[in-house]
């Protein structure tokens, strides 16, 4: 099969538990945003964003390094097991150490985050921690369907307790927890299948070798997650006025979660691209595929933008009506650009991984960090959530500018910047002219069909070409 065909058709079925999944998810945010008020959802959104960082802790880029060392060493059922007993051990500690500092940390997080819910968390991040490894272990077997079906129930099991226990028994935010716990351990009893199966061998050597390629990843994880969540956490405490730090996060989560049809995209892209782009490195023209790869992604991204902002009186509407703040347009605006810039930037990574400069990884991402955290701590007590946003868009668009450069030094890639730069130019002025004209759906819609028709007429002769 044509490489680009294998990855599309792969990008589609990781997209039936991504897109669809995550979409179904996506449809909790009215539930929520109509029973809670937004001071309540603050809580929701700041203990999930604490959970972001505790994923790539409890993972310490095992995924990574077991596609990698699964095309490296001669038995891929020895790196599952070894990287399985590793993630089984380091959770059930971390579960351990929490429920003894529970009181502590609940104390130290400050108003409405309980004890209860952090013992939770504890449970429902091991649990995910141990689970990720055998979802790879589907991906790298290319067992899409299973990884999604698994995938799909986890998420309807989820959305049924939420109902359950929010619409039918109108309890707290607490089920929302309590439902996500659920879910998390019937997709543990579900992977079990795979666990059973593993040789439950424990390699030192490898593991040691697994761990000094995925220590640098672990870095960039978690740098990277400081990029995407660490001005949820820090909106609670930098605000200048306390009593309505609360709502405004509920506000910033709430409009993070409207420019959901690009994240979906980039994540649906992710699962199917990591093993895709190991796959491939070994072809003569891998250089070449990478660079379309780039041009077609960016190209549906800048569409997923454009749509979204014209239809954001539309896409604003699956959110309660105290969620309909003024600022939302431009801070949802500003955030899909962000994502945008994100999305090439993990397009761009595929260098480091490749040549194992995973410690390039790292930098870029700590880089990025520190962009970050000086833009919030500037802007937050200034402009509030806005300038979140535009911290998260200045560090993935400096993350972006700093790999591409870094990485033609290491390992070249003939990307189309001319042309890319060209579409993305041209789905800025679109934007500027939807922002500064007066409202009118048919002509922004009529642009949108001209950008699309515009592409199309610029690919059709390389697609005849190659015909």
């Amino acid at each position: 099969m044509n490489p680009l065909k294998k990855l599309a058709s792969q990008t589609a079925v990781y997209g039936l538990s991504s897109v669809i999944g995550r979409f179904l998810n996506y449809l909790l945010v009215p539930l929520y945003t109509r029973y809670f008020l937004p001071s309540e959802y603050g809580v929701v959104t700041e203990m999930y964003a604490y959970v972001a960082f505790l994923v790539i802790v409890l993972t310490y880029g095992f995924e990574t390094a077991f596609f990698r060392f699964s095309k490296k060493e001669n038995d891929v059922k020895v790196v599952y097991s070894t990287a399985l007993i590793s993630l089984l051990i380091s959770s059930t500690l971390f579960v351990l150490l929490v429920f003894l500092s529970s009181d502590s940390i609940s104390n130290l997080m400050g108003y409405g985050i309980e004890t209860k819910y952090i013992e939770w968390f504890a449970i429902i991040v091991a649990l995910d921690a141990i689970s990720s490894i055998s979802f790879a272990s589907l991906r790298e077997q290319n067992k899409a369907l299973r990884f999604a079906s698994i995938r799909l129930l986890n998420i309807f099991v989820n959305i049924g307790f939420n109902l359950y226990f929010i619409v039918y028994k109108e309890f707290g935010i607490e089920y929302i927890f309590i439902s996500n716990l659920i879910s998390s351990a019937v997709t543990i009893l579900l992977l079990l299948p795979e666990m059973l199966k593993s040789v439950w061998v424990f390699d030192k050597k490898l593991w040691n070798k697994m761990r000094v390629y995925a220590l640098p990843l672990l870095i960039a994880g978690l740098a990277g997650i400081t990029n995407e969540t660490i001005d949820r956490i820090l909106l609670k405490h930098l605000l200048p006025n306390p009593e309505i730090s609360a709502a405004e996060l509920g506000l910033y989560g709430a409009f993070y979660k409207l420019s959901i049809l690009m994240t979906l995209f980039i994540q649906t892209f992710r699962f199917a691209a990591e093993p895709f782009f190991f796959a491939q490195a070994n072809n003569t023209n891998s250089k070449t595929v990478y660079a379309d790869v780039m041009k077609y992604f960016t190209i549906i991204m800048a569409v997923i933008f454009l749509g979204v902002t014209i239809f954001y009186d539309v896409v604003k509407g699956f959110l309660g009506s105290e969620y309909h703040d003024e600022r939302g347009f431009l801070v949802v605006s500003i955030l899909l650009l962000a994502n945008l810039f994100l999305g090439i930037y993990y397009n761009l990574s595929i260098w480091y991984k490749l040549t194992e400069k995973t410690k390039y990884g790292a930098y870029l991402s700590l880089f990025g960090a520190i962009i970050t955290l000086i833009l919030n701590f500037v802007l937050i007590p200034k402009i509030g959530f806005v300038g979140s946003a535009w911290a998260t868009l200045i560090c993935y668009f400096s993350m972006t500018i700093a790999s591409y450069y870094i990485g033609k030094k290491h390992f070249p890639i003939p990307y189309q910047v001319e042309r890319i730069g060209l579409y993305l130019f041209n789905m800025l002025g679109i934007y500027f002219i939807i922002y500064f004209v007066p409202e009118n759906i048919l002509f922004n819609s009529l642009l949108l069909l001209g950008f699309i028709i515009f592409v199309y007429l610029l690919e059709k002769p390389k697609t005849i070409q190659k015909s």
